[in-house]
């Protein structure tokens, strides 16, 4: 039986603990910060990020390089006949793109999945990709699973800041300073490859209505509605403040009663974006094996 490993990067919220758990392997993903590169959970831990990020220093997020990838992938090929590879968002990073070409060097051994997921929507790809495998399917035929399923999911995010978009020149100080003005706080949606804006709430739980809204309509419209077999899970993610995320998950039970819904710390190369205090919550669509 050909012997498939699965190995995603750090921007899934993976542990490198998690990973050992799962039987998965996790690229760790490097951060520029002033002079030095520092890899997620390697030696950046999310507290260490969020003190840097609050003093100021100039954070940039990069691509792990074709070494660091290509290094990995010999090591497990040591003990696998082949790689099913999930990186985040091509929409959203190079990576995948690097990868992909990467991989052209390794004779169909190692198939890169290009399935426009980030954070706890690809946390959930890299796990059905390990039972997949596990069900004895081939890198192509898992690879090729995935990327038929990409648009399956939704994911809204509620930030509590424009500064980090003001400062990454995504909005201009004139919006950033207006917004701040209102207080208001945007809603971000990422369907597909793009991070895009989707809504504008003027408190917190006016954003969190707008989201759980949002994914009540993708539930219904797009993903099958809500049945016994409960076709969809249910994630929320967040950047810094968990204890508002473990409150949001108790006000959503009433809203997705029975479902089991999956908490994780965004990835942090989207948290250098966006900043502390986003709240974001997810659904993706279970694959039909």
């Amino acid at each position: 039986m050909t012997k498939v490993a699965i190995v995603t990067d750090s921007n899934s919220g993976i542990t490198q603990s998690q990973a050992k758990e799962y039987g998965i392997y996790v690229l760790p993903m490097p951060f520029n910060i002033g002079e030095d590169t520092f890899f997620e959970d390697i030696n950046l831990t999310q507290d260490e990020f969020y003190e840097k990020l609050k003093t100021g220093e100039n954070i940039a997020t990069s691509q792990p390089s074709p070494e660091s990838v290509m290094n990995l992938w010999n090591e497990i090929l040591k003990e696998y006949n082949e790689i099913v590879h999930i990186p985040m968002s091509s929409g959203l990073s190079g990576s995948c793109q690097s990868a992909i070409m990467l991989a052209e060097e390794y004779d169909g051994k190692v198939q890169v999945v290009n399935n426009q997921r980030i954070s706890v929507t690809q946390r959930q790809s890299a796990l059905d990709a390990k039972l997949l495998a596990e069900k004895g399917m081939s890198a192509k035929q898992v690879k090729d699973i995935l990327e038929a399923d990409k648009f399956n999911s939704s994911i809204y995010i509620m930030l509590d800041t424009l500064y980090y978009l003001k400062k990454g020149g995504r909005i201009t100080p004139a919006a950033a300073a207006i917004g701040t003005m209102l207080r208001i706080k945007p809603v971000l949606q990422i369907q597909g490859e793009k991070l895009d804006a989707f809504a504008k709430a003027r408190t917190s739980t006016h954003g969190k209505s707008l989201m759980i809204n949002a994914i009540k309509s993708d539930i219904e419209n797009r993903f099958g509605g809500f049945t016994k077999e409960q076709g969809v899970r249910i994630q929320i993610a967040y950047s810094y403040d968990r204890d508002a995320a473990l409150a949001f998950k108790e006000e959503l039970r009433e809203h997705f009663a029975g479902y089991d819904i999956h908490v994780d710390p965004l990835s942090l190369s989207v948290s250098c974006h966006i900043g502390p205090g986003a709240l974001a919550l997810a659904c993706t669509k279970n694959i039909s094996i």
